[in-house]
């Protein structure tokens, strides 16, 4: 019987500096805002929306990532979904945030990137758009081949 499938990714730019908290244990939890645009049409117009989205990660990597994580900077993540409830002053409150498990940053590398001087650089500190044989481990001349 297969699983159930909780997987989000999204390309959007940050609504505000990320802020990084560390918990009585020493868990590291980086939480910021993410807004992602679309058009939709209505009658014979193209209307601009934003989706607004609050999202969090754990750990060393969200420590390293944190100062990187400014207002208006342009990322794509990966994560999934939860879930949360609690009661405040009484009433039941609820939210939905994406739990992100791998970031990449888009865009110029200027303005305190991490990225380097072109391509784009995931959370760990590789980069990407890197040669084929060598992220994929096959070994292959793959990209030698290539027509373009």
């Amino acid at each position: 019987m297969p699983s159930d499938i909780n997987h989000v990714v999204l390309v959007g730019r940050l609504t505000r500096d990320a802020e990084l908290k560390v918990t009585n244990s020493g868990l590291q939890i980086c939480r910021f805002g993410l807004a992602n645009n679309y058009s939709r049409k209505q009658g014979d117009n193209w209307i601009e929306e934003t989706n607004f989205f609050d999202c969090f990660m754990m750990g060393r990597r969200a420590e390293a990532v944190q100062r990187y994580l400014t207002k208006g900077k342009q990322i794509a993540l990966s994560g999934e979904l939860r879930y949360s409830r609690w009661e405040q002053d009484g009433q039941p409150r609820s939210k939905v945030e994406v739990f992100v498990g791998n970031i990449q940053f888009l865009g110029s590398s200027g303005g305190g990137s991490p990225g380097r001087s072109s391509g784009s650089q995931d959370y760990t500190g590789e980069r990407s758009g890197g040669h084929e044989s060598d992220q994929y481990g096959s070994g292959s001349d793959f990209e030698d081949d290539v027509p373009f």
